[in-house]
């Protein structure tokens, strides 16, 4: 009997050596040790004196982990935060900065068609293109790139000098509209790529997870309307809440998933790079196809290439089965480290700029003043 796993990285066997005379039942038990999380197929062969097979059997295995203390508390403390940060939303809904944005609407109508069609999309072909095997993996990118924008952008959008106002509207309007959207990307693209690896798509959690952030965000809205100063103070630190929440989320991943960086392979720093680079870059293309001006144009690039990557976190965690619900992490995970490296690069470009604008503004002013006032020589008339 020989026994042989499909991916030896996944699950290795290991097959005891009998031998029993023809038209006799043998029964005996084959090991089979995991090695890493996934799913490997296992096929045993039972062979003749002359190593023909006489019979194959195959079988699926899945390696998941054992479920820890740790994992307990990153699920509940993930959903916790992220009902807090929904709830700062609800206070911090601003209508009359979203009626007056939408005013002028070819700056939204762009950001929404980048955000809910563009990004969804990016995401669905950088998976078929880097993971074409691997459903897991096209799965946690195509839940970032259908998460809405994160708040984080809003703090972007001040460092690199954008319109506030319109990153703030379509950090509130994306957040909303992404109940919708979110749901409907799953169940049309998404549910291709769950039949793909033969998984099940998961509609009740994900309707459960849908009506959870709802209610967050109406108590949110009722503390602004019925108690302002409280929603006024948190409203305050909902931009810092927001960065800490991610920052929280990711770290906390890490180091309770340390595994993660076993899986870093270079198609995963691709994807992580590739996804929230392209979204800079589309949005910033499409707002100038359209001459937008240069301060809108910085907070729709934003806007389209930040995903809120803890929302992502959040969806896999809570609507996947193990052990996809901890592969698929990475994903989001890489996406979070690779997001703020171009901005970070412009934003120290931009402050090396406005120094040295500082330092050339009064040294023209001083070379003004050396220069003496051109006189008009006088003419004597005799």
């Amino acid at each position: 009997m020989v026994g042989r796993s499909s991916d030896p990285n996944i699950g290795k066997v290991e097959v005891p050596w009998a031998a029993a005379p023809e038209g006799t039942r043998w029964n005996d038990s084959i090991r089979v040790k995991g090695i890493f999380l996934g799913r490997t197929d296992i096929e045993v062969d039972v062979l003749n004196d002359n190593d023909g097979i006489i019979a194959r059997e195959k079988l699926m295995v899945t390696v998941t982990r054992p479920e820890r203390v740790i994992d307990t508390l990153f699920t509940v403390s993930v959903a916790t935060l992220v009902s807090i940060l929904y709830i700062n939303f609800g206070c911090a809904m601003d209508w009359s900065v979203c009626r007056e944005t939408l005013s002028r609407p070819i700056g939204p109508l762009i950001g929404g068609v980048c955000q809910f069609l563009l990004m969804p999309l990016l995401a669905f072909g950088i998976g078929r293109v880097l993971f074409p095997d691997n459903p897991e993996m096209q799965i946690g990118i195509f839940f970032t790139g259908i998460s809405p924008s994160g708040g984080a952008s809003n703090i972007w959008t001040v460092l690199l000098e954008g319109n506030l106002n319109l990153s703030i509207a379509m950090t509130s309007l994306s957040t909303l509209a992404s109940f919708a959207t979110m749901p409907f990307w799953i169940f049309t693209l998404g549910k291709y790529i769950f039949d793909s690896g033969n998984l099940v798509v998961p509609y009740k959690r994900i309707a459960y997870i849908a009506v959870g952030l709802v209610l967050p965000l109406g108590v949110g809205y009722f503390i602004q309307k019925k108690f302002p100063r409280l929603s006024s103070v948190m409203v305050r630190i909902m931009k810092p809440f927001s960065v800490v929440l991610i920052l929280f989320i990711v770290t906390f991943a890490i180091f309770t998933n340390l595994y993660l960086f076993e899986l870093f392979s270079f198609q995963i720093v691709l994807s992580g790079m590739g996804l929230p680079w392209l979204g800079f870059i589309c949005g910033w293309l499409a707002m100038m196809i359209c001459r937008q001006p240069r301060a809108d144009v910085r907070a729709i690039a934003i806007e389209t290439g930040i995903q809120n990557t803890g929302i992502a976190i959040f969806l896999l965690r809570f609507s996947l089965k193990q052990p996809a619900a901890d592969l698929t992490t990475v994903i989001p995970v890489a996406c979070s480290m690779m997001t703020p490296l171009p901005l970070g690069i412009l934003w120290l470009i931009k402050l090396v700029v406005n120094r040295r604008k500082k330092k050339y503004v009064p040294s023209m002013e001083k070379l003004q003043s050396d220069v003496p006032l051109a006189t008009t020589p006088s003419v004597i008339s005799d």
